[in-house]
């Protein structure tokens, strides 16, 4: 019998229409003519989906009796029986009850497709099982439902149900997902909008390496060899040698620049393995290369560039990355052009680059204008080639020559005296030009074989003949110092540009500033020192005994030290450009301070004067109603009846105890600000704070909804600071929350992090104003001055920061403003953002 073909329906999460979009199918294929059955279904409760299901055969349920509850589950047997051409089965990861035949679903289905029936199933990313620990960083849930990636990798057609990250969680607030009483909740957990995010290039990722598995098989099957592209790979080649880690940190970031970009290192050995390969070096780049992301391989091939090309093209590589040959120009003149230019004539559609590393030439310096105009390099060569080539021309001559081709000889020593002064220069030239004169005199010039000239015109044209050779030889030497002199001169061009440019570079100036100058200059070492004699910058390797030269930079506020030989004039005179630009570097650093201390005395004048206008009227009037109060009992003495007296007692009593909590947020405040809160962590119930908060404002269920998770470990926090925390934040939501409504307290999870949230649907506050709720001494434009000086919140979020958490606003679903309190979990790692340390 035929298998059935299996389609695959993938979400990134709950609620992105993969039920929906497998029924609308299903109705599609049926209005077609395929006969089609719903094996089972799960609505949750979403009426659009049980729509959707109407017109199409279901299958009933088979009910499963487990620890006296009767569980609904899919009729296998029942399935087989009806034996139609397509089967919807949704939740391919469900597992069933006990007591069915199959533990998983996706083994009924196996069943199901080998029986020779067409199945279209739904199944979240989270659920395939290789993705489960990714998944549990993301979300910090733990997946206990899992498919085989086999199972779904084997299916004949996969298609990802895709919806925007915040499509979703509108969906998910407008009451389309799951029911009220868990929309809070799951917004605030698995929900998050980075969660989605992450799920969603999950599943996308995901599905990519599986359409490149079916292209990879294709092209194997159809024997194409070329490479389609269809993704950024980026293959770098390593040696075994030290500018290895170089490559493959250049290979990483051209993967990166387009997403879903895959690195790949590789190494080629020789047969007989003794190539000269470093072990070491090899086993830190392929941990690095690992480290970031990508994978290592090892081919073994003689023809090294050929080897190259053959896995990139393999891999179906997009790009190769090599590094510039570590030979020298000498060595590349007898060996040919390299593997590199090998690679670029092989590679074809895929790109090369060609990588500068530290091994194939230095770092930037400045050329020296001393000296001979030609490298001691070049000038070894002029001999070599006078010494070498003389011989050689000779005897060339000789076996070619004749008694009438004097002229001839002549010019070609002249061709070989003119190409050693291109090579070497002067010197060389002026040895070849004797030589050279010297070797015809006694092989060509009668008498032969002597160095005596008869005719005085022979002796004459000698002369002229070396004279020449010295006048060629003296152009070349200038067009190789102005060559020398231009390179130099575009080297200061660009040190000055770089001098220039790093003064705006803000922080990173005065360091960029001093390692240019040591590159630059070629020296040992380059320190910038304070005049107390800290040291504010340094690059190289300062000498204790060495030539140093020190230069004030800024009238005295610093000293430049530059350890390792004496510089010239014309290096003195960048080297001024360079104090002149240290000199404004510390300048704008000074500025920098300076600006950011009035930054701080501006805020601090701002809080001082909020203060004084809420002490002008917040405290002066509960003091003013408690000396009235107190005035009024002295005043009337025992002329008054018990009730005003005992009125006039209550109002004192309440304006004082109001004027103390005043007072005492005040003092608060103060510590929080100077950084000075004593704070004694502790293992908390959430559950005993929240009552006690409640039980603080006499709060009872007709203003507080509860929904307490009863499984939420202790939380490490002071529990006094943690009340004070919950009292402001609660009554501010009860306060706001509208007539006939209820404020909701809720805690949840979240991998080492709980979360406290108090709801409310109250007005709410703009996003843009929400950085203003938690500074002191404001109100948001309300102008009940019973409530105090407008710290709560400011209170609120010190304390909670105290404790090593944090104090969010959001919005809540439908309207209103939910606070969410974020603390560790005792013994619990914190993941959540803004918990990174832990309180001693």
């Amino acid at each position: 019998m035929k298998r059935g073909r299996l389609r695959v329906l993938l979400g990134a999460a709950p609620g992105v229409g993969k039920t929906y979009e497998m029924l609308e199918e299903g109705r599609r294929l049926a209005a077609e003519g395929h006969e089609v059955v719903i094996a089972i279904v799960e609505t949750h409760g979403r009426a659009a989906t049980a729509a959707q299901a109407e017109g199409l055969e279901v299958i009933p349920r088979r009910e499963v009796a487990h620890r006296g509850v009767a569980l609904a589950e899919m009729d296998l047997d029942a399935v087989l029986a009806r034996h139609p051409r397509i089967a919807l089965v949704d939740e391919l990861a469900h597992t069933n009850a006990p007591g069915s035949t199959n533990e998983k679903r996706w083994q009924d289905v196996e069943a199901i497709l080998d029986a020779g029936i067409d199945v279209i199933t739904t199944v979240n990313v989270q659920h395939i099982a290789s993705l489960g620990d990714v998944v549990e960083k993301i979300t910090g849930v733990a997946q206990r439902e899992t498919v085989p990636d086999a199972i779904v990798r084997a299916a004949d057609q996969i298609e990802v149900v895709d919806l925007a990250p915040q499509s979703l969680r509108d969906r998910l607030a407008a009451g389309f997902v799951y029911p009220a009483e868990r929309i809070d909740a799951a917004l605030s957990n698995y929900f998050r909008l980075g969660n989605l995010t992450a799920l969603r290039e999950l599943a996308l990722l995901w599905l990519a390496d599986e359409v490149d598995s079916a292209l990879q098989r294709y092209r194997v099957e159809q024997g194409i060899e070329g490479s389609w592209q269809a993704r950024e790979r980026v293959v770098v080649a390593l040696t075994g040698g030290a500018e290895g880690e170089t490559l493959v940190r250049r290979g990483a970031r051209i993967a990166a620049r387009s997403a879903g970009g895959e690195l790949l290192a590789v190494h080629v050995s020789s047969q007989d393995g003794l190539r000269g390969e470093e072990p070491g070096a090899l086993a830190s780049q392929r941990a690095l290369v690992e480290s970031l992301g990508g994978t290592y391989h090892q081919v073994v091939g003689e023809d090294v560039a050929a080897s190259l090309v053959d896995f990139a093209r393999s891999v179906n590589a997009s790009q190769l990355v090599i590094g510039v040959s570590r030979r020298g120009r000498l060595g590349a003149a007898l060996t040919g052009p390299g593997i590199g230019a090998t690679v670029i004539r092989l590679s074809g559609d895929i790109d090369v680059h060609i990588v500068n590393h530290s091994r194939a030439g230095g770092r930037f310096a400045l050329p020296r204008l001393s000296g001979p105009a030609l490298s001691a390099k070049r000038r070894i060569l002029g001999f070599v080639t006078a010494l070498v080539g003389g011989p050689l021309l000779s005897w060339l001559l000789i076996a070619t020559g004749t008694e009438d081709s004097i002229t001839t000889d002549v010019l070609a020593y002249q061709l070989l005296v003119v190409v050693v002064s291109l090579i070497g220069g002067i010197w060389p030239a002026v040895f070849a030009a004797v030589l050279s004169g010297l070797t015809l005199d006694f092989l060509f010039i009668d008498p032969l074989y002597t160095v005596t000239i008869d005719d005085p015109d022979h002796a004459l044209s000698l002369v002229l003949y070396v004279i020449i050779a010295i006048l060629v030889s003296v152009v070349v030497d200038q067009a190789a110092r102005r060559a020398r002199a231009a390179r130099r001169a575009a080297a200061e061009s660009e040190l000055l540009a770089t001098v220039a440019g790093s003064v705006l570079r803000g922080e990173s100036a005065v360091p960029a500033l001093v390692s240019r100058a040591r590159e630059a200059f070629g020296l040992a070492g380059v320190r910038l020192v304070a005049a107390d004699g800290s040291v504010l910058a340094t690059d190289g390797e300062p000498l204790r005994d060495g030539r140093r030269v020190e230069l004030p930079v800024g009238d005295g506020r610093a000293r430049l030290e530059l350890h390792g030989r004496d510089l010239d004039a014309t290096e003195r005179r960048l080297l001024d450009v360079v104090v002149a630009q240290l000199a404004a570097a510390l300048e704008r650093t000074d500025l920098a301070e300076t600006a950011a201390e009035a930054g701080v005395l501006a805020e601090t004048d701002q809080v001082r004067s909020a203060l004084l206008s809420a002490v002008s009227h917040d405290l002066r009037r509960p003091l003013a109603a408690a000396v009235a109060a107190l005035g009024g009992l002295r005043a009337a003495g025992d002329h008054l009846s018990a009730d005003d007296r005992r009125e006039l007692l209550e109002t004192a009593d309440e304006s004082l105890a109001t004027l103390s909590v005043l007072v005492t947020d005040l003092l608060d405040v103060s510590r929080v600000q100077a950084g000075v809160l004593a704070i004694s962590l502790a293992p908390v119930d959430p559950a005993d704070v929240v009552l006690a908060a409640l039980d603080e404002l006499d709060l009872g269920p007709d203003d507080v909804e509860l929904s307490l998770d009863p499984d939420l470990p202790p939380l490490r926090a002071d529990p006094v600071l943690l009340q004070r925390v919950m009292v402001n934040v609660l009554s501010n939501a009860v306060r706001f929350t509208p007539p006939g409504g209820r404020a909701r307290v809720a805690t949840s999870r979240l991998g080492g992090v709980a979360e406290i949230r108090v709801i409310d649907h109250g007005p709410g506050v703009a996003p843009e104003r929400r950085d203003d709720m938690f500074a002191p001494f404001q109100r948001l434009g309300d102008t009940d001055n019973t409530v105090g000086l407008g710290l709560g919140l400011a209170l609120s979020r010190g304390f909670a920061e105290g404790m090593g958490g944090t104090l969010t606003p959001e919005d809540t679903p439908g309207g209103g403003l939910t606070m969410v309190i974020a603390l560790p979990v005792e013994n619990g790692d914190a993941v959540a953002s803004g918990i990174t340390r832990e309180t001693p």
